[in-house]
């Protein structure tokens, strides 16, 4: 149904940005007009604010920041090819859609020239408003997300966030420097908690598309016909609930990276369009015949051994070496045990900034444990240890007590946590404390603790024999207990 200029709709409603769908700000000197579309794309639950000419519009851009600006082209004062161009200058993050009489589709053309992402024209068209609108507004949060993630890399650069001492690691970062600027395709390979997506953001600054789009996509995450729609994207109609048209990962990826995660678990018929895409750099939408060429740069990350896929019939081998073209695999944490206390340290600044906690640092026992263990979730599950001890610590220092017993669970420094300890933990705390405080006697320790002398030095030969012992008074073998009774 087409939309002319009706009467001036009824009193808005309040709105709540938030709750939203995204923002939009309707430039049109015609009164009508501008509150009639309004009206509409609010009924779309979008929040929307309203000016009468360029002038205005760019007062509203700061106050309101809207996702998506519809602007009529031609308006008294500054039109809108000139407010567009002062507009993105102000406001990078905000899409434009040009609105344009029938008749001055050259004008349009040049507006998208100079950055409109579309177009629609007088009188609109309420199926394609609905679908333009719905388009800018994804590209919207896409740029959003793009410049995030700018934010977020410059601020890891700026406080090194890539923190390392180990030679593996820093072979690695030698070699993100060496492939960033080339167009390859790179497959980061590595246990999960390593850091895959962080080495394919930093492969990412460090080439000619730094400010282009960063796209990612978690691949173990969604089913086969999902994940080729948001891989290719679908027409409208291509499938239940397909209402509109929808670009994917790759059209919206266009001069950009496109960051595919765990792709060893695609399945094979999508493993096919994607060596075609590697291939020919084309694709086809799901649903749809037309064939679309984009510029994209393909990081993939796997923590399977894709050779052992290929061997199983579960991976192609075709595509593997078209991923593989460059290869990075991370070292775990346990093989660069250099870096776990500059990490634990780098973690322990930013978690006790974040909770408003002086901490200083942690003492040399707990640095002692988080070296001691072999961090089988890596980096991340180190990244949640450091979290969980700010959290928990109420001293100048992070101490043995603030770890997760499952780090040292024969560690005798603090009272084991509760939840998270043993019986065993907390009764091996309770013996050797109290031994300390009566001088090693076995008799006076048996009993404060209401057992006999023999259990005590049964179970100190038993901490001397396991893992993780020291010799420390009344930590270890029986003769560190005085058996005062004979």
């Amino acid at each position: 149904m087409p939309l002319g200029s009706p009467s001036p709709p009824p009193p808005q409603r309040q709105q709540d940005p938030r709750s939203a769908r995204g923002r939009i700000l309707v430039v049109d000197d015609e009164a009508n007009a501008r509150a009639a579309l309004s009206e509409i794309l609010r009924e779309e639950g979008y929040a929307t604010e309203t000016a009468a000419d360029g002038f205005k519009a760019l007062g509203k851009l700061e106050e309101f920041a809207p996702d998506v600006v519809l602007t009529d082209l031609k308006m008294p004062g500054l039109d809108g090819i000139a407010f567009m161009d002062k507009a993105k200058s102000a406001s990078p993050q905000t899409v434009f859609v040009v609105m344009t009489a029938f008749g001055s589709i050259s004008s349009a053309v040049a507006a998208m020239k100079s950055g409109a992402e579309n177009y629609l024209t007088k009188p609109l068209d309420y199926e394609a408003l609905s679908a333009v609108v719905e388009r800018a507004m994804e590209k919207a949060k896409l740029l959003q997300e793009t410049l995030a993630l700018r934010d977020r890399l410059r601020e890891r650069n700026a406080l090194g966030h890539i923190v390392t001492e180990d030679p593996k690691m820093r072979a690695v970062l030698d070699l993100v420097a060496q492939v960033g600027p080339s167009k390859a395709s790179v497959l980061v390979t590595g246990e999960s908690g390593t850091g895959k997506e962080l080495i394919a953001e930093a492969i990412c600054t460090a080439s000619p598309r730094a400010n282009a789009p960063f796209v990612r996509l978690h691949c173990a995450a969604l089913a086969e016909s999902l994940l080729e729609s948001e891989l290719f994207g679908h027409e409208k109609g291509a499938f239940t609930g397909a209402v509109a048209r929808r670009e994917g990962r790759f059209k919206q990826a266009d001069g950009g990276t496109l960051f595919l995660d765990e792709i060893g678990e695609i399945p094979m018929g999508t493993q096919v369009k994607l060596l075609r895409f590697l291939q020919e750099k084309s694709f086809e939408r799901v649903g749809g015949n037309e064939t679309l060429k984009v510029d994209v740069r393909l990081i993939a990350a796997t923590n399977r051994d894709l050779k052992a896929e290929i061997k199983k019939g579960t991976f192609r081998e075709d595509l593997y070496y078209r991923l593989n073209v460059i290869a990075i695999e991370l070292p775990a944490l346990r093989e660069r045990r250099a870096d776990i206390g500059p990490l634990a340290s780098f973690f322990l600044g930013r978690y006790a900034k974040e909770n408003g906690r002086a901490i200083e640092g942690i003492s040399e026992q707990a640095l002692k444990v988080l070296n001691g263990y072999d961090w089988p979730g890596n980096v991340r599950e180190l990244e949640n240890v450091i979290e969980r001890a700010v959290v928990l610590c109420e001293r100048p220092q992070i101490e043995v007590r603030h770890l997760p017993a499952s780090l040292a669970p024969n560690n005798k420094d603090g009272p084991p946590p509760i939840p998270g300890s043993t019986i065993q933990d907390l009764e091996r705390y309770a013996i050797l404390r109290t031994l300390e405080a009566c001088g090693g006697s076995t008799s006076k320790a048996a009993s404060i603790l209401g057992v006999s002398p023999r259990k005590i030095q049964y179970k100190l030969h038993e901490y001397s024999a396991g893992p993780g012992a020291e010799s420390r008074p009344g930590a270890g073998a029986p003769p560190s207990g005085r058996d005062d009774e004979g």
